[in-house]
């Protein structure tokens, strides 16, 4: 979006003749743009786009959780939420040993 608005502020300073920019080959003019499109095409392509767009949704989606459980009443502190999860797995990882063990 960078390159587009710079892109724009250098056409807007072309047609209006003001110094430097109206000295300026046409090809530096519009060199923004073609960067832009550049840029867009490589986010596009690698995926980065899309890993933006999930990250975000996922961002809304625990706040949103987080909201939702604080409006019940039922907001755990993240430290307390922690330890309890940490302890839940350590209990289920014990009993599957002891179950291995009867066996």
């Amino acid at each position: 979006m960078l390159f587009v608005a710079v892109g724009a502020l250098l056409v807007v300073l072309k047609l209006m003749e003001i110094d430097p920019v109206a000295a300026w080959s046409w090809w530096w003019i519009l060199a923004p743009f073609a960067a832009a499109l550049a840029w867009w095409i490589y986010a596009d392509t690698t995926g980065l786009t899309q890993r933006r767009a999930i990250r975000r949704l996922e961002e809304r989606k625990v706040a949103r959780r987080e909201r939702d459980m604080a409006a019940l009443g039922l907001k755990l502190h993240s430290d307390r939420r922690k330890r309890a999860t940490k302890e839940a797995a350590e209990d289920a990882r014990e009993r599957a040993r002891n179950r291995k063990g009867e066996r």
